[in-house]
């Protein structure tokens, strides 16, 4: 699932700043309830991305069940973070 493809999906736009308080709202709760349903680990991992982005991703035991899925989003955070510190130095 590309970056666009879900914002198009969720928010109707692929610019967040477009997107009304009401709209990102809306978006956020559709993609809370999708990842919920979604079997696919890439596209599960895709939305989770998003939604920890937006500062709403569920915790990591809730959306990824087995260990071996927790890898990736792990890595994520880690690089988001790490990212974060060079930029505030």
């Amino acid at each position: 699932m590309e970056f666009d493809d879900q914002m198009q999906r969720f928010f109707g736009t692929d610019d967040l700043g477009a997107v009304s308080p009401a709209a990102l709202a809306g978006g956020i709760e559709r993609m809370q309830v999708e990842i919920g349903l979604e079997t696919d680990m890439g596209r599960r991992f895709a939305m989770w991305s998003l939604l920890y982005m937006l500062g709403a991703a569920p915790d990591l035991d809730v959306a990824f069940k087995d260990e071996r899925d927790r890898e990736a989003p792990r890595t994520f955070v880690e690089l988001l973070d790490r990212a974060n510190r060079t930029d505030a130095d």
